[in-house]
């Protein structure tokens, strides 16, 4: 996961004519045009209108290769030939062709964390297809959302490939806009690389963080002890931020 957050606020219009605090853009529209056609314009689009997008997924999520490798676009396109991931892209494209509830839910759950946390940055946030590795990729001032780990918990490729059913609960439309909100704030309030950071700390870290995603989406999206935990410690804790909470590990 990469960890590097700007800020820009900004309004944004997207396919549904809306304008919305925050909006996914559809790198991965122009990535599935180039992956199934081989259409050159379409990459040529992906460098130019998405270069840290094209460089990310090649570079850092398929570990392909560097970007400015003369036979990098060849081996892109030739990698994506695979069966299974030709039958994810036109999966993807079905199942997302619409993204207005995702839009809706990130503007709605960035405005109530902006209100807790006034100095917050709002990264671009856009959608790519992967192969079934991250989930989410946070970096250059985005968020990255595989919409490849979101094609719901019965799909037939989670199956094929061994996904548990813990797993695939996640892997599920519902799931993106926590997941964006989680890994973001992870990337802002990680736990100090020090060795001596106990499980038990770390556990303690990531149930604040889950503690805020439901807070700010309103939904009761993770649960365990550790969340519980954290809710007790704002409890006890009156008055105290976001930020405190998070810093607390």
């Amino acid at each position: 996961m990469l960890l590097s957050i700007g800020c820009e606020w900004r309004l944004s219009s997207t396919d549904d004519g809306q304008d919305w605090l925050v909006s996914v853009s559809r790198f991965d529209r122009v990535q599935s045009l180039y992956l199934t056609t081989g259409d050159y314009s379409a990459l040529q689009q992906m460098n130019t209108d998405y270069p840290q997008q094209t460089r990310t997924l090649i570079e850092d999520v398929l570990r392909l290769g560097r970007v400015n490798d003369p036979a990098i676009n060849a081996r892109f396109l030739t990698f994506y030939q695979d069966t299974t991931l030709q039958s994810i892209i036109l999966e993807t494209e079905r199942q997302y062709a619409d993204m207005t509830d995702v839009n809706r839910q990130l503007s709605e759950s960035f405005e109530r964390l902006l209100k807790e946390m006034p100095g917050l940055c709002i990264p671009d946030v856009y959608a790519q297809i992967g192969a079934l590795d991250q989930s989410i990729i946070v970096g250059h001032d985005m968020i990255g959302i595989s919409l490849d780990k979101y094609l719901g918990s019965d799909n037939p490729v989670y199956l094929k490939y061994g996904y548990s059913a813990r797993q695939r609960q996640s892997m599920q439309r519902s799931y993106i806009v926590p997941d964006c909100i989680a890994f973001y704030l992870l990337s802002l309030y990680p736990l100090r690389d020090d060795s001596l950071v106990t499980q038990e700390e770390r556990d303690r870290h990531i149930g604040g963080i889950q503690w805020v995603v439901n807070r700010v989406t309103r939904r009761h999206v993770f649960n365990s002890g550790h969340v519980d935990a954290a809710a007790g410690w704002m409890k006890g804790h009156p008055g105290s931020t976001f930020e405190q909470l998070l810093k607390t590990v």
